[in-house]
C-alpha cells in the first residue's frame, strides 16, 4: 500500500519533557521526530499533537513544537489517544486514511494508539525511529506487535520521499536538505 500525501495525516504522542528524559536514545528520536515533523510542514500533512498529564509529565519538546509549527495539543488521559473523544474527532476531521504516528512509550501509548486507530478505520504507521521507549527490548516487541496487529512500520526518511513521489516534485529539494 502507497502511502499518499492526500490520504496522510500525523500524530505525536506523548513527545513530553519529562517523559522523554527517560527514554532510551532520546536524542536520537527527537532529532528523527522533529525531521518528520518539518518534512510533513512542507508537505502540508496535518498533526495533531498529544500530551498525557501535562501538569505532571510537562509540555511537548519546544523543538517538536517548533517543527510542526504550533504549540496547540490536546490533553488526554488514557494510554490510547483514540480514548479521548476530542483527539479521535480531531484525527477524523482530517479527513486522511493513514495516520503516521511517532511519540512514547512504543509499547505503551503509542502501540495501543496504533491499535485503535486501526479498529476506528484508519490504517496507522509506525514511524519506528521516531517513537521510543525506556528500554530498547520493549521498543522492539513493540514493533513486532504492531506488524503482527496488521500496522504498518516506516522511518521518517523513508516516510518523506514516499510522501515526496518523485524527484519533480516541488518540496522535493526541501524534503532532500532536511533528511541530509
Amino acid at each position: 500500500m502507497r502511502i499518499l500525501p492526500e490520504e496522510t495525516g500525523a500524530v505525536v504522542i506523548d513527545m513530553q519533557e519529562k517523559l522523554m528524559m527517560a527514554m532510551n536514545e532520546t536524542k536520537a528520536c527527537e532529532e528523527k521526530a522533529a525531521m518528520l515533523l518539518k518534512g510533513l510542514q512542507v508537505l502540508s500533512i496535518p498533526t495533531v499533537i498529544v500530551q498525557q498529564y501535562t501538569k505532571g509529565l510537562g509540555y511537548t519538546l519546544p523543538s517538536l513544537y517548533e517543527a510542526a509549527g504550533t504549540t496547540e495539543y490536546c490533553e488526554k488521559a488514557s494510554f490510547s489517544c483514540c480514548r479521548n473523544k476530542a483527539v479521535l474527532d480531531k484525527l477524523e476531521s482530517m479527513g486522511k486514511k493513514n495516520i503516521l504516528v511517532m511519540g512514547t512509550e512504543a509499547h505503551i501509548c503509542v502501540l495501543q494508539s496504533c491499535i485503535d486507530l486501526k479498529a476506528a478505520g484508519f490504517q496507522p504507521v509506525m514511524v519506528v525511529d521516531a517513537v521510543a521507549s525506556r528500554r530498547e527490548a520493549d521498543k522492539k516487541i513493540a514493533i513486532e506487535r504492531a506488524i503482527q496487529e496488521g500496522i504498518l512500520v516506516t522511518t521518517a526518511e523513508a516516510v518523506l520521499f514516499e510522501l515526496t513521489l518523485d524527484s519533480t516534485n516541488p518540496c522535493f529539494k526541501a524534503i532532500s536538505k532536511l533528511v541530509k
